[in-house]
């Protein structure tokens, strides 16, 4: 992390149009990039956070705000509802703030510490794939925690109520590097399967013992020339593929994103770009749920990286693209799923090469 700070540490002292103090009684949606701390005598860190909007295409500085002594030297694991999730190398606990968030009090930024993750037999948990959140700490005292590492174990926590972690395995090998999302619709957690033809669900009653509900999806309105997955390869034949189940903020609309990236060899390393993105919408019916493919998402645009990905409509907030997808992972950009195409974002040059905390965060306000 002190390596990613020194490299950002001249970006964050240049002052130009493309970097702003935030002064806004509202933020829209943002990109945690980095934090810099400096040491004060009193004991307290006195630092700041420096996150990038996709609307205006710039820098946002975010000054005097106090960073927790317990995160300084932590890594970065995932987001969710605006909440940051770090993970603690010397005791491998679990830290959730909401240091990242404009509106977190600049004084006191709040912090909540979960217990380390342990391993069920045959599984790890030394790397945290995704993670979600049923709520916001702040607002439900039964908030559940959700943490899904790589490989076969799943991770719940009712933090208010008991720390400790209840700990699933997931059908082996078949959701090793599954997304984990929240549905405030049904009120339960969903893990998505490989292709996205299937989900495992659970409630918030979760049991070690309780088996998950299983869902098998089925597709709609497939575009002929990708109607199989088998297809989709041949035309993308360097490809690598991830899914992402997103809900819009209501509960009212539900879309599966499977987000398609080209690998490609540069200087002795693979680095993928990202080549196509398709959306298909979730339609019950008396036949079944559906997911019906739709290149047109109306005023919406959803936001996916390695936290729980998120929708909001572009007219809220000025600058956004409306019918698109926001991304990071496979590049950070926008994809047009108007046009099919993937643009780059036009930021300060190396702005966005070395965030250590790359996530997008729903909109915030006072």
């Amino acid at each position: 992390m002190s390596l990613l700070l020194s490299k950002l540490s001249p970006i964050m002292h240049r002052r130009s149009m493309s970097v702003r103090s935030f002064s806004s009684s509202m933020t829209g949606p943002y990109m945690s990039l980095s934090l810099k701390v400096n040491p004060s005598p009193g004991g307290v860190n006195i630092g700041k956070v420096l996150v990038f909007d996709p609307a205006k295409e710039e820098l946002l500085e975010l000054t005097d705000k106090a960073i927790p002594e317990e995160i300084i030297m932590t890594k970065a694991t995932g987001a969710s509802k605006g909440w940051g999730f770090f993970s603690d190398p010397q005791d491998s606990c679990i830290l959730i703030t909401d240091v990242m968030n404009p509106w977190s009090c600049k004084s006191n930024p709040k912090i909540f510490t979960l217990p380390p993750l342990t391993p069920l037999p045959s599984c790890q948990t030394d790397v945290i794939w995704s993670v979600a959140m049923s709520s916001c700490p702040d607002d439900d005292q039964d908030w559940v925690v959700g943490i899904k590492s790589l490989g076969d174990q799943l991770s719940f926590c009712r933090p208010r109520r008991d720390l400790r972690w209840t700990k699933i395995t997931t059908p082996p090998d078949y959701f090793p590097t599954s997304n984990l999302m929240y549905s405030k619709k049904d009120r339960k957690f969903y893990l998505t399967g490989p292709g996205g033809h299937h989900l495992l669900s659970y409630d918030l009653h979760f049991k070690k013992s309780d088996k998950p509900e299983f869902h098998e999806l089925q597709f709609r309105n497939f575009p002929e020339s990708f109607k199989y997955d088998s297809e989709q390869s041949e035309l993308f034949p360097s490809s690598c593929r991830t899914e992402r189940l997103v809900e819009s903020a209501s509960g009212d609309e539900r879309f599966l994103v499977k987000w398609y990236a080209k690998g490609c060899l540069d200087s002795r390393k693979i680095s993928y770009e990202t080549q196509r993105i398709m959306v298909f919408r979730e339609e019950e019916t008396t036949d079944g749920r559906f997911m019906c493919y739709t290149d047109d998402i109306g005023d919406m645009c959803i936001f996916v990286s390695k936290g729980e990905a998120f929708c909001i409509p572009a007219s809220s907030f000025p600058g956004l693209k409306p019918n698109s997808i926001y991304f990071i992972g496979f590049g950070v950009g926008v994809y047009d799923l108007t046009t099919r195409t993937s643009s780059s974002f036009q930021a300060p040059t190396g702005a966005l090469n070395y965030p250590w905390a790359p996530y997008w965060f729903p909109p915030s306000s006072s």
